[in-house]
């Protein structure tokens, strides 16, 4: 069991070896978080995982969350899980004490949630949306709002929300009807409907829950310019601190989803009665753009979800295809059955789950260290190059691992054959889990625009050209090292063109072309994410060199670093360049088709 949601080695690896987060104990900041306390804070959550928040996963499945006469039900056994996460203080691991959290590093308290999250992440939407809305009333609130709400948030005491999606406004925000009529003591009368709100209303974990809503004020401009963001509880809060009325904030139904049933996904009528009161969070009309700091770290978020899925995936797969005997080896025909890891092809399904896994955790965990990094830089040039960072791999650590989770959560169905199609294996339901993580909090698709639309041209090119030159950087250093100098070569290769693929789109983007170049952007942001994990996983393998041979018991593992490199590298690589070449040829047929010719 303890091997099932996620590989320890390889977490450690990247903690310590690749990241080196135990320097981070040499700034004031961190100065509590040596190694000897990541590796306790590691262990501590992973025995949560793994003995509470795994054997509470099906529950979620086969339970669920049932809805009557306006009450939510969630599975019973999610409360001592909740409970105990509370105590822990895991809620937020990265903010300040002095508001219930731990103060640790943001990379340090990704590898808690890789724990939480492969254990059970449906379960793990309730305290992740919880801090999501503590961020906003940190960073937007007022002294008073910060010292009613922000404690109660950040310690799990009471849970929160983020109320953005309506049935006409999706993707498209700015389409909200949601009003805010101001009042005379400078509250606002709220009044619309909310859909797919997850965790929107549950009785069982918290007295309180404590919704950020977007909606338009009285008379404000049309589309986004319009939008401010409103704090609205559950029940009101006095000036005691103490709960006061219900704030006709009422659940009208929740979705019967394909997977993810333990977390209940709301619809939320305000204002049926009048009486739902919000306060201001932030400026009028500037809600769009404070919403986004919930957005972004929603989207790292997902993309955890994700890759939890696709890290307990491999996990399952491998171990099944150590104990499934079947079929005897094609050098050995007369043999016998083996277990089916000694089959090519599973071999080639394992390879391809096992360099993705790792290449996604070691992008992760980077994106997380740029955060810190930006927090800790004693430069005005260095907090801009990882804030920059971190603006650009959010697409990918978003967009690209989802979509990749999702195709390891697939093969490890393949692996397990018939039996992984039925519900008493897991994978069938980690790929009704997964599936979700490539929709919401922006489908990939919007992620790739963002990507294409935003971050490529950002600052002149500067912050792309900078991700560029770390790649560069790994490429370099690889060079230097005998063994690993033909990876280096094939990388390099696939940076020099990504160079010259990027250029192509940001111009055909600024041209008459634009329709074309945003309908290749899906497939460029798979491209920059490919390099991206061939970096991760290059950078991984030049470690993994350096210390081969110097204790035996761990060379099996280097090598399996190293052989996921070469895995990835020489098999997707060479088909990342002809996904570049399709997009440099720019193809017009998705959009110049006629809307007619799609027939039906």
């Amino acid at each position: 069991m303890a091997q099932v949601i996620s590989e320890r080695r390889d977490v450690d690896f990247v903690l310590h070896e690749q990241l080196e987060v135990g320097k981070f104990a040499e700034k004031e900041k961190f100065a509590d978080f040596n190694k000897k306390t990541v590796d306790m804070i590691v262990n501590e959550a992973r025995n949560l995982a793994i003995k509470e928040l795994l054997p509470t996963w099906k529950d979620g499945d086969t339970i669920g969350c049932t809805f009557e006469n306006g009450k939510v039900r969630i599975p019973e056994s999610f409360v001592r899980a909740y409970d105990l996460l509370k105590k822990g203080e895991w809620t937020a691991m990265s903010e300040a004490p002095e508001w219930g959290g731990q103060g640790m590093p943001k990379t340090v308290a990704l590898a808690a949630s890789e724990f939480f999250n492969g254990a059970n992440y449906p379960f793990m939407m309730y305290p992740g949306l919880t801090h999501g809305a503590g961020k906003l009333v940190e960073t937007f609130g007022t002294e008073k709002q910060k010292k009613l709400f922000l404690k109660n948030i950040y310690t799990g005491e009471w849970c929160g929300t983020m109320l953005l999606t309506e049935a006409c406004a999706g993707s498209d925000v700015g389409a909200l009807e949601t009003v805010a009529y101001p009042q005379a003591d400078g509250t606002y009368k709220i009044v619309g409907n909310k859909i797919f709100i997850s965790g929107g209303e549950q009785e069982q974990l918290s007295p309180n829950i404590v919704h950020p809503v977007l909606a338009r004020i009285e008379g404000a401009p049309a589309g986004t310019k319009g939008i401010s963001l409103f704090l609205v509880p559950k029940f009101r809060v006095n000036d005691d601190g103490s709960l006061g009325a219900f704030n006709d904030v009422v659940c009208t139904g929740i979705e019967h989803k394909m997977g993810i049933h333990g977390n209940c996904t709301c619809s939320l009528a305000l204002g049926g009665k009048n009486e739902c009161i919000g306060e201001l969070l932030g400026e009028p009309n500037k809600g769009m753009a404070h919403m986004f700091l919930m957005m972004n770290e929603a989207r790292q978020l997902v993309g955890m979800q994700g890759f939890a899925c696709g890290s307990a995936a491999y996990m399952y797969a491998l171990n099944y295809a150590k104990e499934r005997v079947q079929g005897a080896l094609l050098t050995n025909p007369k043999g016998g059955g083996v277990p089916i890891i000694q089959h090519p092809d599973v071999r080639r399904q394992l390879m391809m789950m096992k360099s993705y896994t790792e290449a996604m955790r070691s992008i992760l965990y980077y994106l997380a260290y740029c955060d810190d990094m930006a927090h800790l830089a004693e430069s005005a040039e260095e907090k801009e190059l990882y804030e920059g960072l971190v603006e650009v791999l959010t697409p990918i650590g978003k967009g690209y691992v989802t979509d990749r989770s999702f195709e390891v959560v697939s093969q490890g169905m393949q692996v397990y054959g018939g039996y992984g199609f039925i519900e008493e294996y897991p994978l069938a339901q980690l790929l009704r889990d997964v599936r979700i993580t490539l929709i919401y909090e922006g489908t990939n698709g919007i992620q790739a625009m963002d990507l294409l639309g935003r971050k490529l041209g950002m600052k002149k090119g500067k912050i792309f050209m900078s991700l560029l030159q770390k790649i560069g950087a790994t490429v370099a250093q690889a060079k230097g090292v005998e063994a690993l100098a033909p990876l280096a070569a094939q990388t390099e290769a696939t940076l020099n063109k990504l160079g010259e693929v990027a250029m192509h789109m940001g111009k055909t983007a600024m041209s008459e072309k634009v329709m074309v170049a945003f309908s290749q952007a899906h497939p460029f942001l798979d491209v920059v994410g490919d390099l991206t994990a061939a970096w991760m996983l290059l950078w991984r393998a030049t470690i993994a060199q350096s210390k081969l041979g110097q204790k035996k018991k761990e060379d099996a593992f280097y090598k399996g670093v190293i052989k996921s490199a070469e895995f990835f590298i020489y098999n997707q690589l060479p088909v990342t360049e002809g996904k570049m070449n399709a997009i440099l040829r720019s193809a017009d047929a998705a959009v110049a088709i006629e809307e007619e010719s799609f027939l039906s």
